[in-house]
């Protein structure tokens, strides 16, 4: 009798999720939210951040019940499938962050009056450096709302709020931007 030893393995650990303080294998984590720059390491959304030191933003950090316990996080119980849609809410929230910001949060940051609304006074004309800066992250936040999306496809799941995709496309796209969401 041959064996798949790959298949196996795969069976075994499939719905398993790995803490990612201590790399305990469970079918459940404990999933919560903190600001703590020591936790950006048990953060999934954050471990290709280069500003993890210093780092006040909340953070969705996945640990086993034992070191959320002991890292004082609070958190709740979720399978693989909560995680996930956890996940895709959190980068959904951030996509509609750079969403406010393109719309009309950066002319708080830059200081200029609401009301000039022609060419020259969108962001890629007042500031495209900075706009290359938001326009870099927000493709990273497409691609990565596109994997989770994947993901839920891959396993026959349900995508939840199934709508926002669309909704935010168009509303994207009626600032004159292009978006790897849809057209």
């Amino acid at each position: 009798m041959q064996i798949d030893w790959s298949k196996t393995i795969d069976d075994i650990l499939s719905h398993k999720i790995s803490c990612l303080r201590c790399g305990r294998l469970e079918t459940s984590v404990c999933v919560g939210y903190s600001r703590a720059a020591a936790v950006s390491s048990y953060a999934p959304r954050c471990q290709d951040c280069s500003r993890k030191e210093g780092c006040d933003a909340r953070k969705l950090v996945v640990l086993c019940e034992p070191c959320a316990e002991e890292l004082h996080i609070k958190a709740r119980h979720v399978d693989e499938e909560g995680m996930m849609i956890l996940l895709i809410n959190d980068c959904r929230k951030d996509l509609e962050d750079c969403l406010d910001y393109l719309t009309d949060y950066w002319q708080d940051d830059l200081d200029i009056a609401p009301d000039d609304e022609d060419e020259e006074h969108r962001l890629e004309g007042v500031a495209p450096d900075v706009f290359a800066e938001e326009n870099v992250w927000r493709t990273r936040l497409e691609e990565e709302y596109l994997s989770y999306h994947r993901w839920f496809r891959e396993r026959g799941l349900h995508i939840p709020e199934s709508g926002w995709r669309s909704e935010y496309a168009e509303e994207i796209i009626a600032l004159g931007y292009s978006t790897l969401l849809g057209d």
